[in-house]
């Protein structure tokens, strides 16, 4: 095992993974608000709701683009770089993704031709009916992406066999209804709404400050303002959800995006803000809010949310049990009739991916010392330092986006798009500087879940480092530099025709620029304004 091919195999499925992420969010949200959009068109007929939800479309159709192109290759790295962890828990990992390329894309692929082109060819309802097609496929793309992802952060609904040394289904209603997975999802999806609408309402806020295209603008800010305020409040409730889930399924996670070394008298506070120090295993200059880590982790007084070094001691315990485990299984290769071996194996097999974290120190797990499996116990913790500072940054910028909505919203509910005043013009600028916000959030919080998950691929069956191919360095640099290349040339050609399609404004196909004003030095209201 090379740890050297282990990491650049981490790395070059967290650039692609960082890089898809920059399109998914933006397409979970502008496809619901497309439906909103077309919908009052398609309820009071007035054709300026068709040209808002045409350009925005637009927009939608470059996005989706790159996102199916940068997606696809994440699949097809589950073969080519980590070839152990796809046979050891293919039949279960490997069944929401054939159902998300079956059910989701086929059904958002089928429908995104009708939604772009259908605009004269369809009647009104039946061309909503078919942007509503493309949203659900886009969501439940997602919906089947998570319920994968929320496997591997907890792996409900499955055992491992000893005949076939592989994990195995044994209940899929359990996998499709994991909690973990429910709670991911509808975070994951609240985040990507907020994205739609930070981009929505910014775009709209530069055109109100040009004095071009006012009435796409201000129907666009308004769609924007409500959907962004009740996304960003659902993105803060659910991402309470998770953290209440993490209580169950994994509390080394929680422990360690709080920076918790010890476990605390009930109920636990929550940092605002500290410096964690990995080498003295404590948090210095740390600033708490009493009580509220223990209502969010155990929606009690009176649960315990546990410490790092407690779990550390809890891990030891599991790696003696899983070294058991694991010895019962390799009796069993060679007499699959041994009962106490069986006996044996049924008594610890949730603890046997404990023992594999020894396989990181040496070649054989029942040859341990306990200097090993302290360490191996250890090797349990992910990077704390990171963990703490990345979720309180996803955190404040949660928070943020409440206030920042419930601002737009106010704005839109009083129709203060003139812009007289001071505060206006500042709100309108800072819209167009926060673009990028969202996307720094959401990656942020992928970094969150993918970071606190290590050392496993799979929650406490299957450490990272075994689920690896065997591919050499000068393989994966290649590979690496490659992928690098190619998406830094797609970003930019990305960037390039969204901004010109913005810079062009919602000029509808047969070029009618419908409401150029001269006398303002831009654009007066459409007719239906």
């Amino acid at each position: 095992m090379d740890m050297a091919v282990i990491e650049l195999s981490r790395l070059q499925f967290a650039l692609t993974a960082l890089y898809h992420f920059l399109f998914v969010p933006l397409t979970l949200g502008l496809s619901f608000m497309l439906v909103i959009m077309e919908s009052i068109y398609v309820m009071t007929g007035r054709e300026i709701w068709r040209t808002v939800t045409r350009f925005w479309g637009k927009l939608f159709g470059i996005n989706f683009v790159l996102g199916v192109a940068t997606g696809i290759t994440m699949e097809f790295q589950f073969g080519t770089n980590w070839s152990y962890f796809s046979h050891y828990v293919g039949d279960i990992f490997g069944a929401p993704l054939a159902i998300e390329g079956l059910m989701a894309f086929f059904l958002e692929a089928t429908f995104v031709g009708l939604m772009f082109f259908g605009w004269d060819k369809l009647s009104k309802l039946g061309h909503l009916l078919t942007t509503f097609m493309v949203a659900i496929g886009s969501n439940l793309s997602a919906l089947w992406i998570l319920i994968a992802n929320g496997w591997m952060q907890n792996p409900v609904g499955s055992r491992f066999n000893p005949e076939t040394m592989r994990m195995e289904v044994t209940d899929f209603m359990a996998v499709l209804f994991n909690p973990v997975a429910q709670a991911k999802f509808v975070h994951t999806v609240s985040a990507g709404y907020v994205t739609a609408s930070v981009l929505v309402l910014g775009v709209s806020a530069w055109y109100l400050l040009k004095g071009k295209w006012t009435a796409v603008a201000k129907r666009s800010f308004t769609v924007a303002a409500a959907f962004g305020l009740a996304s960003s409040l659902s993105v803060v409730v659910l991402g309470d959800e998770s953290g209440y889930a993490l209580t169950d399924n994994q509390k080394m996670k929680l422990a360690s995006l709080e920076a918790m070394w010890h476990t605390e008298k009930a109920p636990a506070g929550i940092a605002l803000i500290g410096f964690p120090s990995v080498k003295d295993r404590e948090t210095h200059f740390e600033i708490k809010i009493p009580y509220v880590l223990g209502l969010i982790a155990t929606r009690s007084l009176t649960g315990e949310v546990t410490g790092i070094n407690e779990l550390v001691v809890k891990a030891e315990e599991r790696i003696e049990n899983g070294v058991r485990a694991y010895d019962a299984v390799e009796r069993l290769k060679t007499d699959r009739g041994d009962l106490a071996a069986r006996e044996a194996f049924e008594r610890h097999k949730l603890d046997l991916g404990y023992a594999m974290l020894l396989k990181r120190f040496l070649a054989d797990p029942r040859a341990a010392t306990p200097d090993d499996i302290r360490q191996a116990a250890w090797s349990t913790v992910p990077n704390v330092p990171v963990m703490f500072w990345v979720f309180r940054v996803m955190m404040g910028l949660g928070f943020f986006f409440i206030a920042f909505f419930a601002a737009a919203f106010w704005m839109a509910s009083i129709r203060k798009f003139g812009c007289e005043n001071g505060f206006c013009r500042l709100f309108m600028r800072a819209a167009v500087w926060i673009i990028p916000l969202p996307w720094i959030a959401a990656e942020f919080g992928w970094i969150l879940a993918e970071v606190g998950r290590q050392p496993w691929a799979i929650e406490g069956v299957l450490p990272t480092f075994l689920g690896a191919s065997s591919l050499t360095v000068s393989q994966l640099w290649t590979t690496i530099v490659g992928f690098t290349l190619l998406y830094g040339a797609l970003a930019v050609i990305e960037v390039r025709l969204m901004l010109a399609a913005i810079r062009k404004g919602p000029v509808e196909d047969h070029g009618a620029a419908a409401d150029h004003d001269e006398t303002a030095g831009g654009y007066r209201p459409l007719p239906a304004e």
